[in-house]
């Protein structure tokens, strides 16, 4: 029988450290990518600001911020294995975060040199990536049964501080850029992720440290790859993973099956991240081509993705307690399915709005950036929908011992979309195929790739069951 829960429990004394780093990091990584993608253009790729050059510039930059977000999403696998194999989460933060450290001085210290800024960024991806499936699973080691109630507090004081870094990081360091310099601009943030590393070094005796299991020989990569390479095997009117059965456990194979129909949805997710991330890169150089004036002051391009971080604290209490209980009493059945589908569609209308904001500027007019806010509102109002959603779809289908690899496969959706936007803008700064969706047909592209995406899960979707595993 569960015992009650200890009313007079307190925090661990760990979590204040934690959430502290996270609010510095989180600072530190938004700010930089704030001005990342303009910085690209003004200082590398278009210096003289060559109207002939520009459109290649701009490709060249967003292909540069697409696979800095494509690496830095991909590498939480290794760091994830890397802490439950080998090192443990407080080592793997550490050590990774030194790695961050450094990229962040090189960032600063080759403001004008290409190779060494990239050098840079490349050990940013390495330790924003390495650490990115540590910290949130270092949150949940730190409870035990009695003060496990609080552990839903703790992780809303996360994404709290997730937010709140991300808000004035992107308010204050293109400011910071425009009146102090970009070894500046880039250094502030570079300081915060080292405090981020004295903050974490110092509770390090006031953490609950899970030792690293070793390596796990039942897991989702060796399991299939088994039954790949042993078809005979194979039980008729099975599926493949049944010629693991002898080899590995009956459950160890019910959980990689389950690991199989998550990413059944999944497949449409990195659709979602390759348009999502284009508000921090592609939407951001579209904002240097508006008005800016609004509300008595003058926006910098950069700062009116600030929005987002403020929208999400606002959006995710406004759905969860008003519209999905106001929805369900009207007698729509609120489903994670549904909530993903709607949010692809919200998506593209994020992108169809964005897309006429271009058609504006392509005739040579300056529209206003409060149609860009409200594409802003809406593909948040997706990010609430999709986001927030696919992690909870995965952690209620899958079992306990597959959950943190369905957390790495999440990330590698964010990876895969950012990588398919690296090719595209690639492509078109060299002058190839997709230079031809130039200005607004760019993103009309965009809304057609989506759209497909969207029917498709709208067939697929139906025949789908959500069953929570036994």
């Amino acid at each position: 029988m569960e015992s009650p829960p200890n009313h007079k429990a307190k925090f661990p004394s760990g979590i204040p450290y934690i959430i502290g780093n996270e609010a510095a990091e989180r600072f530190n990584f938004y700010g930089l990518k704030a001005i990342l993608t303009t910085y690209l253009i003004t200082q590398f790729f278009n210096p003289a600001g060559n109207p002939a050059l520009q459109q290649v510039a701009e490709a060249q930059a967003n292909e540069q911020t697409h696979l800095f977000n494509t690496l830095t999403y991909f590498l939480p696998v290794a760091g994830g294995l890397l802490a439950d194999w080998f090192l443990g989460k407080y080592k793997t933060i550490l050590w990774l975060s030194l790695v961050y450290c450094l990229g962040n001085a090189m960032l600063a210290g080759f403001v004008t040199n290409l190779h060494g800024f990239m050098t840079g960024l490349l050990l940013i991806a390495c330790g924003a990536g390495g650490i990115k499936p540590c910290v949130s699973a270092n949150v949940g080691d730190q409870f035990d049964d009695s003060n496990k109630h609080l552990i839903t507090k703790a992780f809303s004081l996360f994404y709290f501080s997730i937010n709140f870094g991300s808000f004035f990081s992107t308010l204050l360091i293109p400011v910071v850029l425009t009146h102090f310099g970009p070894a500046v601009a880039f250094g502030i943030p570079g300081v915060l992720m080292f405090l981020a590393t004295i903050i974490f070094f110092i509770g390090r005796k006031k953490y609950v440290r899970i030792p690293p299991s070793g390596f796990k020989k039942e897991n989702f990569i060796m399991i299939n790859l088994y039954a790949l390479f042993h078809p005979s095997k194979k039980i008729k009117g099975e599926s493949m993973l049944s010629a693991a059965k002898g080899k590995y456990s009956e459950t160890s194979i019910e959980a990689v099956s389950a690991v199989w129909r998550v990413l059944a949805v999944f497949a449409f997710i990195p659709v979602f991240w390759a348009l999502y991330d284009q508000n921090s890169s592609e939407w951001v150089v579209q904002a240097t081509k508006l008005d800016l004036h609004i509300f008595g002051i003058t926006l910098l391009p950069q700062q009116v993705q600030a929005i987002n971080p403020i929208l999400i604290l606002a959006f995710i209490p406004l759905f969860s307690f008003v519209l999905y209980p106001k929805l369900e009493k009207a007698g729509f059945k609120i489903t994670p399915l549904r909530k993903i589908g709607a949010g692809l569609v919200l998506t593209a209308l994020s992108f169809v709005i964005i897309y006429f904001i271009q058609v504006a500027i392509d005739e040579g007019k300056t529209p206003h950036v409060s149609w860009q806010i409200l594409a802003y509102i809406i593909l948040t109002a997706a990010e609430i929908l999709i986001s927030i959603t696919g992690l909870e779809y995965a952690y209620t289908q899958a079992p306990a011992s597959m959950k943190s690899t369905l957390m790495s496969f999440w990330l590698l959706t964010v990876s895969a979309g950012n990588f398919f936007v690296t090719m595209i803008n690639s492509s078109i700064s060299q002058k190839g195929f997709f230079s031809k969706f130039d200005g607004a047909n760019y993103y009309l592209f965009f809304i057609g790739v989506i759209s497909f995406f969207a029917i498709l899960f709208f067939i697929v979707s139906g025949k789908m069951k959500s069953e929570k595993p036994g």
